[in-house]
């Protein structure tokens, strides 16, 4: 036989203790290890779970928001300075927050003079202030006095109680006299006098 190539030297007595120490701890520690795993298995969906609710819980809230009121077919009624009945009516409206001011679609104003005489405006949008008795009118706004004059222009506002209107987009005007083109307009003293604003064109009827 041929001579090994590396001679072995025999372990000591103190490798002897440690291996036969590391053996017997590893049989004890391996069924250790086994039962914390299993256990792990079992338990797992259960504390998974604890964490949801955890996080649920510390989750911040939102507090909800209040909706704004919606009317259909409002109609406001009141009086102006003079104690002569107005109304305000729209298709519908919305009412945000606490305060009296609604945003309109297709709003309608009209007012009656001491005279008798009749005052009717619309629009496509509006914005009604109740309480400061303010109707700001937008798109195709039409102003009608039952003498048959009729405004025509894009913005307006509206004083109801105080029975004034005005507006600084182009305007136009026709009625008895013929017809009126201007920058803007003003009317004051309940409908008796209208100021045309800016840069004014007038055709009059009959050629006067």
């Amino acid at each position: 036989m041929l001579p090994p190539s590396r001679a072995r030297a025999a372990p000591t007595v103190g490798q002897m203790a440690r291996r036969r120490f590391l053996v017997a701890w590893t049989k004890r520690l391996l069924p250790a290890l086994a039962l914390v795993l299993l256990g792990a298995v079992v338990f797992w969906p259960e504390i998974e779970g604890n964490e949801d609710r955890s996080r649920v819980s510390f989750r911040r809230t939102v507090q909800p928001r209040a909706e704004a009121l919606r009317v259909v077919n409002p109609r406001y009624q009141g009086v102006d300075e003079l104690n002569r009945p107005f109304t305000v009516t729209a298709r519908d409206g919305q009412q945000e927050g606490a305060a009296e001011i609604l945003n309109l679609e297709e709003p309608r104003g009209d007012i009656t003079m001491s005279d008798g005489a009749w005052i009717y405006v619309q629009s496509r949008t509006g914005r009604y202030d109740k309480p400061a008795g303010k109707l700001d009118l937008a798109g195709d706004v039409t102003i009608y006095h039952d003498n048959g004059t009729m405004l025509l222009t894009q913005e307006a506002k509206v004083e109801m109680e105080a029975g004034t209107a005005e507006g600084d987009t182009p305007v136009a005007a026709q009625g008895g006299f013929g017809t009126l083109t201007a920058e803007g307009f003003r009317i004051r003293d309940r409908g008796a006098v209208v100021v045309f604003t800016g840069r004014a064109h007038a055709v009059l009827e009959g050629g006067r």
